[in-house]
């Protein structure tokens, strides 16, 4: 089950890519490639949620949580045609991203403490 949870988080990971790129050509098509990889990448994290006990880690993922809602926010705003949408997107890559890089250096930290 955990496989199949990491494919799903990084086919929707590359799909939400790929619609930014294609918003400049296809405008009509891109929100609801946009709306489909979002909804499938925020549940995929909403089900996976920090393993640890260290409060700085829950802190982390929390910020992967705003990074959705600030997703999810950007894909409305894709529907209205609205381009913040791109500011948003970064915004919660930038999230993203750096819950990505520390949440395993918080779990490897927590396990050396523990042994």
């Amino acid at each position: 089950m955990h496989n199949s949870k990491e494919t799903i988080y990084q086919i929707s990971g590359i799909l939400i890519l790929i619609s930014a790129v294609l918003y400049l050509f296809a405008p009509s098509v891109a929100p609801w490639v946009m709306a489909v990889s979002v909804l499938a990448f925020s549940a995929v994290t909403a089900l996976s949620p920090y393993p640890g006990k260290s409060i700085r880690g829950k802190r982390l993922f929390n910020f992967q949580v705003v990074s959705c809602v600030l997703m999810i926010v950007a894909t409305y705003l894709m529907f209205r045609n609205n381009n913040l949408w791109a500011l948003l997107m970064i915004i919660g890559a930038v999230f993203l991203l750096y819950s990505g890089i520390m949440i395993p250096r918080e779990l490897n930290k927590e396990r050396a403490m523990g042994e």
